[in-house]
């Protein structure tokens, strides 16, 4: 067997694995990690000239920030203001990796990247102990 074909076998296998043991908090917190992963794949796409594994990866990114605003639940909120500002931002980024995906601008992915990492450092403080 190939050796990169079984290292990728086994990288999915332990990713099934973790999903299914993680609780709801550690799932947006892989989400958040993985957004985080493919723009900063696709900026390397877009720095080696590679356009279609640019296009790949940010649609990836915008497909997974997508999925966090949809399970923005205003009905759960403590705060339901601070949920429309959120989906309010992911909005904007989804806006942004568009135009940075239309226009190879990679300091719009470096945006996009400090407002994921903004996010995720608020999830992380908030972590169940």
């Amino acid at each position: 067997m190939n050796p990169m074909r079984a290292l990728r076998q086994y990288q999915k296998v332990n990713s099934h694995a973790q999903v299914s043991e993680a609780s709801p908090h550690r799932l947006i917190q892989m989400l958040l990690e993985g957004g985080l992963d493919r723009l900063a794949q696709a900026k390397g796409a877009m720095s080696r000239g590679d356009i279609a594994q640019k296009c790949v990866l940010i649609t990836k990114a915008i497909d997974i920030i997508t999925g966090l605003r949809q399970g923005l639940d205003e009905e759960k909120a403590e705060d339901p203001a601070a949920i429309q500002q959120l989906d309010s931002l992911y909005e904007y980024m989804n806006t942004r990796l568009a135009q940075a995906n239309a226009s190879n601008d990679p300091e719009i992915i470096d945006e996009v990247a400090r407002l994921l990492i903004t996010v995720k450092s608020g999830w992380d403080a908030i972590a169940p102990q």
